[in-house]
């Protein structure tokens, strides 16, 4: 198994639409892109807070999908949360834009 699991944004969207709800979606960019457009129902986690508040506040066995500025930021989170005990890990291949090419839902006035 690889360290570092991708999931395709269409595949992602395909799992919300056919009500799978046992995920959660992180953005580990900072505040203030986050405000500007992100994918519909994340959370915001800044990539620098996400190892202390990722114990506290997110449940190990749900599926965790994450993504950042860039599939380089997306996957140095996939390896944070992997290294702080939590197996069920993606990063979203292609970020905001990869889910937008998908037709993913956002919220946000640059979304």
């Amino acid at each position: 198994m690889s360290s570092n699991l991708v999931t395709d944004a269409h595949d992602l969207k395909l799992r919300l639409e056919w009500g799978h709800p046992a995920l959660t979606i992180i953005d580990v960019r900072d505040r203030h892109t986050y405000n500007q457009g992100h994918i519909s129902g994340a959370i915001p986690i800044p990539l620098n807070e996400l190892a202390p508040r990722a114990k506290s506040s997110l449940h190990k066995e749900r599926h965790i999908y994450v993504y950042g500025a860039d599939d380089q930021q997306s996957a140095s989170a996939t390896q944070t949360l992997k290294s702080a005990g939590f197996s069920e890990v993606s990063s979203i291949l292609g970020g905001l834009a990869g889910w937008k090419a998908a037709g993913g839902a956002t919220e946000g006035p640059g979304a």
